[in-house]
Parts: C-alpha cells; sequence; structure tokens
C-alpha cells in the first residue's frame, strides 16, 4: 500500500516552512514590536480620528483591524523630551530630558537611563532605529550606544540643516551653499551653513541628505533589518521614528488640488506605514505588534503646513492669543492619535477611551517579551497590556502634563488629568500662525475643565460651582503626591552643554561639511564614541 497523499493544506504548511516564511511564527515564543512615531502629528489627522481627512486610508484600515485609542497623550508636547519618555517609561523630571537638544549638543538622554532597546536586546531580541533620533549624538549617546544594534537616520529634526533641495519650510530656507559660494545672512530659523547628516550606524553616508527620497529610504531600511532578525530566527523591536510629519519633506508628486503640500506629506506617511505593516503580515499574522502614535500635536506656528487639531482646539487659550498645539499643555499640545495592530490578540475594530500615553510603551513592551523592568527607579507608564487586549478599559487614573516651552519652567509639572478633569496651574500659548504668543498666566486656584464636557477646553469649571469644590480636593492630593513621588525618586540629570565640535560634518574641509560621495551611496566615518574632536562648524 503506498503512502497517501499529502491534503493541500499540509502541503501549503510544508511549502511555507521550507521558504522560511512560516518559521518565524513558530521559533520564538517573543512577539516581534514595531513602534512608529510620527513627528508633530495631529490628531485630526487620521480620518479615523477625523472625517474631514481623506488622505490616510492605510491608517484607517490599521485602526479597523486593529484598536484606536482616542484618549492617548504624548509624555511632553516637544520632541527630545517625549521621545525620551518612550524609550524610558519616566517623565523628563525623572529621566533629566526636559527640552531639545541642538546640533552641537555634547550630551543626550543621561547614560544612567535604561531604555527599552537595552532591556529588550537583553531579552534576546535584534533592536533597530529607524530615524528621527533627537536625544543626543556625541558619545556615548549615539543610538548604537543607547542598546540599538542598527541605526539609520538623521540624529535629529530634518529641518535642523540644510540640503541641497530644501524641504517646505515656513518661512522657507535656501539650500546649502556649494564650493567657492559668497558669504550669505543667516535666516532665522533656518540652519544654513551645515549639512544635514544621515547616518547608518557611526558612518555618515550622505551629507546633505537627499530629502525627497528619505521616506523611500527609510522603508527599505526597515525591511532590510527585518529580514535579517527573521534570518537570525531572533524576535526583533524597530522603532521606527519617521520625519514624517513636522514639515514636509519634499513629496514625489505635486500635491493634488485642495489638499495642498500638507496633504500631500500626509499621504506619504501613510503609504509607508501601508508597507510596514505588510512586512509585519508577511512574518505571520500574530507574530508582529505594531504600535502607531506620535511624539506631540502640530506645530502651528507653520500655518497651512502643519496638521490637524481635531476638535481639541484649546478654545480658552486662543481667545487669549497664541497656539494651544505643540509646546503646550493643552490638548492639542499632547493628545495624539495611536493605533496598536496585533491580529489575533488585540481585538479588531475597537475605539478604546482608556487614558494612555506615550509612557506606558515601554513597560507593556517589557512585560509582553517576559522581561522585567529596570530596578531602583520609578515608572511614569503602565503595563497597558490588559486594555491592549481588550480585556480591560482602564488606564492611569492621574496623567501629568510637563511645560514644554510656551509658559513656565521646562519640565516642570503644572497641568495634570484626574479622570475627565483637567487642572491647570500654569497656561501659555506658543507661536501661532499670526506670530502672536500667548502670555503665561499663573492659576491659584487651578483652572478645571471638565474634557467630557467641554473637550474644546473653551470654559473651565466656575470656581464656586458644586462640581469644582468636589473634585478640587482630589487633584491637589494627586498633585501633591505626584510632585512627592518625583522628589523622592532617583532622577537624573541631562547634559545640555554644547559646543560646535559636536556637529556631525564627514569631511570639514568641503563648504557645509559635504561628502564626495553624498549622492553616489558612500560616505565617510565618524565616530560618536569619540569625546573631544577638532571644531566641526565646517563654514
Amino acid at each position: 500500500m503506498g503512502t497517501p497523499p499529502l491534503s493541500p493544506w499540509a502541503v501549503l504548511v510544508l511549502t511555507l516552512v521550507l521558504v522560511g516564511l512560516w518559521a518565524p511564527c513558530v521559533v520564538s515564543r517573543q512577539p516581534n514590536f514595531i513602534v512608529i512615531l510620527a513627528d508633530d502629528v495631529g490628531w485630526g489627522d487620521l480620518g479615523a480620528n477625523w472625517a474631514e481627512t481623506k488622505e490616510t486610508p492605510h491608517l484607517d484600515q490599521l485602526a479597523a483591524e486593529g484598536t484606536r485609542f482616542v484618549d492617548f497623550h504624548s509624555a511632553a508636547s516637544t520632541c527630545s523630551p517625549s521621545r525620551a519618555s518612550l524609550l524610558t517609561g519616566r517623565l523628563g523630571l525623572r529621566n533629566g530630558v526636559t527640552h531639545n537638544f541642538a546640533i552641537t549638543s555634547l550630551g543626550g538622554l543621561p547614560l544612567n537611563e535604561t531604555t527599552l532597546a537595552e532591556v529588550l536586546r537583553e531579552a534576546g531580541y535584534s533592536t533597530g532605529a529607524i530615524g528621527k533620533w533627537h536625544l543626543g549624538h556625541h558619545g556615548r549617546h549615539h543610538p548604537n550606544s543607547r542598546g540599538f544594534d542598527f541605526y539609520f537616520g538623521i540624529p535629529y529634526s530634518h529641518d535642523m540643516g540644510c540640503t541641497d533641495t530644501p524641504g517646505y519650510n515656513l518661512p522657507p530656507c535656501p539650500p546649502c551653499p556649494q564650493r567657492g559660494s559668497a558669504a550669505r545672512v543667516a535666516r532665522k530659523d533656518c540652519y544654513t551653513e551645515v549639512a544635514l547628516p544621515l547616518f547608518e550606524n557611526v558612518t555618515i553616508v550622505q551629507q546633505p541628505v537627499e530629502l525627497g527620497s528619505l521616506a523611500r529610504r527609510y522603508m527599505e531600511e526597515a525591511a532590510r533589518f527585518i529580514q535579517r532578525a527573521s534570518d537570525s530566527r531572533r524576535p526583533f523591536f524597530l522603532y521606527l521614528a519617521l520625519a514624517h510629519m513636522h514639515v514636509p519633506l519634499s513629496p514625489p508628486l505635486p500635491p493634488a488640488p485642495g489638499r495642498g503640500i500638507y496633504g500631500a506629506s500626509l499621504s506619504e506617511m501613510d503609504v509607508l506605514v501601508g508597507r510596514v505593516k505588510e512586512l509585519a503580515d508577511s512574518l505571520g499574522k500574530g507574530s508582529t505588534l505594531l504600535w502607531f502614535t506620535g511624539d506631540n500635536g502640530p506645530w502651528a506656528q507653520k500655518c497651512e503646513l502643519a496638521g490637524r487639531l481635531g476638535p481639541f482646539v484649546g478654545a480658552w487659550q486662543r481667545q487669549r492669543g497664541g497656539s494651544s498645539a505643540k509646546q503646550t499643555t493643552w490638548e492639542g499640545g499632547h493628545r495624539v492619535p495611536a493605533l496598536v495592530y496585533w491580529p489575533g490578540r488585540v481585538p479588531a475594530g475597537r475605539t478604546s477611551h482608556a487614558l494612555l500615553s506615550i509612557l506606558d510603551i515601554f513597560p507593556t513592551l517589557v512585560a509582553l517579551a517576559g522581561a522585567a523592568l529596570p530596578p531602583n527607579r520609578h515608572f511614569d507608564g503602565l503595563d497597558v497590556s490588559p486594555v491592549l487586549l481588550g480585556r480591560s478599559d482602564v488606564g492611569h487614573k492621574v496623567l501629568l502634563h510637563p511645560n514644554s516651552g510656551a509658559a513656565g519652567k521646562v519640565g516642570e509639572i503644572e497641568a495634570l488629568r484626574l479622570a475627565q478633569y483637567k487642572a491647570f496651574y500654569t497656561t501659555g500659548g506658543a507661536m501661532a500662525c499670526d506670530g502672536s504668543t500667548g502670555p503665561a498666566e499663573r492659576h491659584q486656584p487651578p483652572l478645571i475643565f471638565n474634557l467630557d464636557r467641554d473637550m474644546q477646553e473653551q470654559e473651565p469649571l466656575d470656581v464656586a460651582s458644586r462640581e469644582y469644590q468636589a473634585v478640587l480636593p482630589a487633584i491637589s492630593r494627586a498633585y501633591t503626591q505626584a510632585l512627592q513621588d518625583i522628589a523622592a525618586d532617583n532622577v537624573s540629570v541631562a547634559d545640555y552643554s554644547q559646543d560646535p565640535a559636536a556637529i556631525p560634518c564627514c569631511n570639514v574641509q568641503h563648504v557645509g561639511c559635504r561628502c564626495h560621495g553624498a549622492h553616489g551611496g558612500f560616505g565617510s566615518s565618524w565616530d560618536p564614541h569619540v569625546e573631544k574632536r577638532t571644531p566641526r562648524l565646517c563654514l
């Protein structure tokens, strides 16, 4: 009697194993993690959140196949502090990063802070960071020294250096100087003399960066990293910190009528996220958790080049001048879109109203990886895996919002959330499109808004009302306890000193630090582990 023929299903399984597509799902019980962090993206920049937005079909599909979190917040309203909190699970008053680092910064995220990448690498993960870093690039602050096996990207924002084909900005910035070009008058808010560098690990592979191809290159490097990790049969953690949205890159095609430049750039980001999702699915659905969110709200002073707030307009502040978005503690500054996709684990088509934060990414992924949190420090983030998996819809009882540049001392906690109530001890507006800034105002007793009734933050509760008097003691108690906990913690202090020697420069002999091989695909080694070097202001 002959051997019975294999069933069609058995043939398919055998084929998948032979070509290596099935193996990653079964070799490791630890899930893969992809965290996509958009830059200055508005809550209303997703069609799933705001019906007026039409440019995000892939993100909307991600929401339909995963869970959408509508009360999700960044840990600060500006770049470096928010990113430091994502990678440490701790607020800036604990991890030391309270404001942005510069291209001349000698320091970065304090070295005694343990990053998510370091914890996951110790747990057996391949770790990669692609995109914007902005947590220090000099010495041991480079991503390769902070737990990431692989890094490809720009060490800070993509407008913090000149390029030959500048992206969109307001006001527009000029291209990099060419050899022999006459000295020019510096323009406010533009980096006119030092070219923007692109790194692969510690090597500058392009300077100045070609912005028009940056999204494609990030996608290609993400695919290569995922393939290498899959081939190694190790779980992976990919931190993909996009250049989008900030100010738009150079879109590959002219903007379509009615969408504008920002809409075209938003579409480009959406396509990139869709391709990352395809990559995750190609490993076997259910093997990879994908978490999409933003570092803070839109950069309102960029006018039509800024994102959409949705309903979170900070009306009380707008009436007094200034923006209520990025750099502020109004909802538009820190309430950001958030989607989690993990087929078979995270419920599809669900909307969660749990109060969550970017701070929660660290403890949640550590728990899902079966690893342990670093000892001897307090964390502001929570393990919210029960919320992700649909077993709960309870997040933070209290969430703290630090000052991020619009008003008050940077990093100080002068706004907090308690259930549906939002209290402000200090208010202020960042620079708005019209150039106005709202004055800093102290509030004692605090302004309190009921966000369930007033998500626009238009009318604070009457101090004499029964509702205000009922909630004030709980808010005061939560505020006092939070400050006492931070004061008693093992806190870090970041080095914000600057030196032109810290500027990444692949060729000091060329105007603007230009590399001969910038367009040919090769670059120059720049060792960030060398702490002292000759000045590299390459003028």
